[in-house]
């Protein structure tokens, strides 16, 4: 049976353009709001033990998603089922009363959480501890810093040892000795088979601390599964967001089309028949894993006597952004021409452990004259996806690891 599950869940907020606007909607019984739609059609299960990652955009609906979780906020519509009690890290002094001193919100914060007042004094002196709040734990909390208040709220939270640990970007406050205590901390939650929703911008974080990540975009589900995987995707949706134009629109019959001379009485030197990505065994692919070998093939056909070329691949994240290119310039063993009319060659290249991490791109080859500076003729590839891989940015190499003891 899951420890969490959301079926069919919506939050709606309604807008007022005034606030006299409430009590007129209530006396005239008129309309006088717009309504936001925070979340739509949220559905999913938590299975017990385990770790839950929250992504998106600022605005996607991820930290109303936590506060229905922990019944801070209650759904328009939906069913949410909990199983055991709940520890939440949501906003900054959340729970706690300004004017009480830190020791005191120990007290009123885990009575709040449902732990008994005697074993809220067995656990005071190791929540203070962890805190590191010695000198400030008899001082109101209205003078603590913000990075303070998460060090008593993480400590607080995590010593009662709840069933559901419920975390809004809390390792972003504070410094790196104390985010490096809360990773343990969840670490070692996580070893004890306890539940734990997190949500962080962090990419790296959510990758190593869950086991199942859900990407929000505008209130709905984009994605949920593995946490490696959700999370490259969305790598790769905020890196496409710069403003190059596509392919379609750059190129006047690209994916797979090739260009015609702009004047009608050019004669075209060459064409590419075809653009082929595949396997070392001759397979053509549509996606590629990481650290794959692969070989970049292309048909050319010769119009012209005397036809002199270099060639070239390259992979394009649009018409405007190469990642990678590889050209024969500079090589002397390729056999560049003269080419007469008539002549067809293939041409190949084979790249070894390809460092791409995730996302989509196209392999673009061309012709070019012998100086490399007048391109005869392109061709683009179809989409290929590139396999999510764990990890951080959009390159991952080849590598191999040592550790030796020095003398």
């Amino acid at each position: 049976m899951p420890r969490i599950s959301v079926a069919n869940l919506n939050k709606e907020f309604k807008i007022y353009a005034r606030p006299q606007d409430r009590l007129t909607e209530i006396l005239l019984r008129r309309k006088k709001h717009q309504v936001y739609h925070v979340l739509s059609d949220i559905s999913f299960a938590l299975p017990d033990g385990k770790s839950l990652g929250i992504i998106g955009d600022n605005g996607a609906g991820k930290t109303t998603l936590l506060k229905l979780l922990v019944g801070t906020l209650q759904p328009t519509s939906g069913d949410i089922s909990i199983r055991g009690q709940v520890a939440a890290l949501l906003e900054l002094g959340a729970g706690f009363h300004p004017e009480f001193s830190g020791r005191k919100n120990i007290f009123l914060n885990a009575s709040l959480l449902g732990v008994p007042d005697d074993d809220i004094a067995q656990l005071e002196n190791d929540i203070i501890e962890f805190s590191e709040l010695d000198y400030f734990i008899d001082r109101p909390v209205k003078t603590y810093s913000s990075g303070m208040y998460v060090r008593l709220a993480f400590s607080i939270a995590t010593m009662v040892r709840p069933d559901i640990l419920v975390i809004d970007e809390a390792l972003s406050v504070g410094d790196m000795a104390f985010q490096k205590k809360c990773v343990q901390r969840m670490n070692q939650f996580r070893q004890e088979q306890k539940t734990m929703v997190f949500c962080s911008h962090s990419m790296f974080h959510v990758q190593e601390l869950c086991d199942i990540a859900i990407w929000l975009d505008k209130g709905r589900i984009r994605e949920i599964g593995d946490s490696d995987k959700v999370v490259g995707h969305y790598e790769d949706f905020c890196n496409s967001k710069k403003t190059y134009h596509s392919i379609q629109e750059d190129i006047p019959a690209a994916l797979g089309e090739t260009q015609q001379p702009k004047d009608g009485n050019q004669t075209q030197d060459c064409k590419i028949n075809y653009l082929a990505v595949k396997s070392l065994q001759g397979e053509e692919l549509t996606s590629l894993i990481p650290l794959s070998s692969i070989v970049l093939e292309m048909e050319v056909e010769v119009l012209v006597d005397g036809m002199e070329a270099n060639f070239g691949f390259a992979f394009m994240k649009s018409a405007e952004e190469p990642v990678a290119s590889f050209l024969t310039n500079d090589i002397e063993r390729i056999d560049k021409g003269p080419f007469n009319k008539g002549d067809k060659f293939i041409v190949s290249l084979t790249i070894e452990n390809i460092a791409m991490r995730v996302g989509e791109f196209y392999v673009l080859g061309g012709l070019a004259d012998k100086s490399g500076l007048l391109w005869y003729e392109t061709k683009f590839s179809k989409l290929l996806s590139v396999e999510a891989n764990k990890g951080v940015g959009p390159l991952i190499m080849k590598s191999d690891w040592q550790v030796v003891k020095s003398t």
